[in-house]
């Protein structure tokens, strides 16, 4: 994966930084009403997904905090006190959720300044379990501010996705797949001048790169996928890296 976001933190937060931007100025632009409406996941709101981005933004800080210092910076959030977090937040005005979600993703812009250098291939833990250094905690923050921003239906579609995301978020999803032995022969972004070769059978899947992403994470929406063939429902998305760090 020859990309220059895979091993530079200062492009990478560059990067985060104005993912977190769009998505925080399309919040600011929601009204009450617009903030409790449906959003594209099912059964959430716009304000699920607002206070869900805060939260998670929370979580991506905490991992650095450790990263930069080796200590905990207070109590981890786990699944219960997130779920928690989110049944009660999400009902909250439109400027409670943009105040929320602006001083979270503040707090990350300023840990990511804070990191020393040589503390960015430290190991962290996601909650999942899987390890990985403390840089990729900037693909999960963006990767997480792009899928939501598009989840929040408010005019953001994947066609919006910036290119070089959805080259590395690609990358790594069809690699994952290939190496979990998904029944699908081939992918082609014509548009990205890439294929991957994923099993020895299975159809083939034509589209730009950001439809096949979209499809991949559960985002289609009437995305123009051409297939020579019935095509299997992907997994959860997203899946943790490979081959990982241990």
């Amino acid at each position: 994966m020859a990309d220059d976001l895979l091993d530079d933190p200062e492009v990478l937060s560059a990067r985060v930084g104005e993912s977190a931007a769009r998505f925080a100025g399309a919040v600011a632009n929601l009204t009450d009403e617009q903030a409790a409406a449906d959003s594209a996941l099912p059964g959430w709101s716009r304000g699920h997904v607002v206070t869900h981005v805060a939260r998670s933004a929370d979580v991506y800080r905490w991992l650095l905090g450790l990263a930069r210092t080796g200590v905990e910076p207070g109590p981890r959030a786990d699944g219960a006190f997130l779920e928690r977090a989110l049944r009660e937040g999400a009902g909250r005005p439109a400027a409670a959720l943009a105040a929320d979600l602006r001083g979270s993703l503040d707090a990350l812009s300023a840990e990511v300044a804070a990191m020393p250098a040589d503390r960015w291939p430290t190991l962290v833990t996601a909650l999942a379990g899987w390890r990985h250094p403390a840089w990729f905690v900037l693909h999960r923050a963006r990767r997480e501010l792009e899928t939501h921003h598009t989840d929040l239906a408010v005019g953001y579609p994947s066609a919006d996705w910036p290119e070089d995301y959805v080259r590395w978020a690609l990358e790594g999803t069809l690699t994952g797949l290939a190496t979990r032995g998904f029944p699908l022969a081939r992918v082609q972004a014509p548009d990205l001048g890439r294929v991957w070769e994923l099993a020895p059978e299975g159809a083939t899947v034509t589209a730009p790169g950001h439809a096949v992403l979209a499809w991949l994470a559960g985002r289609a929406t009437g995305a123009p996928l051409t297939t020579d063939g019935p095509v299997p429902t992907p997994p959860p998305w997203p899946q943790a890296p490979v081959p990982g760090w241990g």
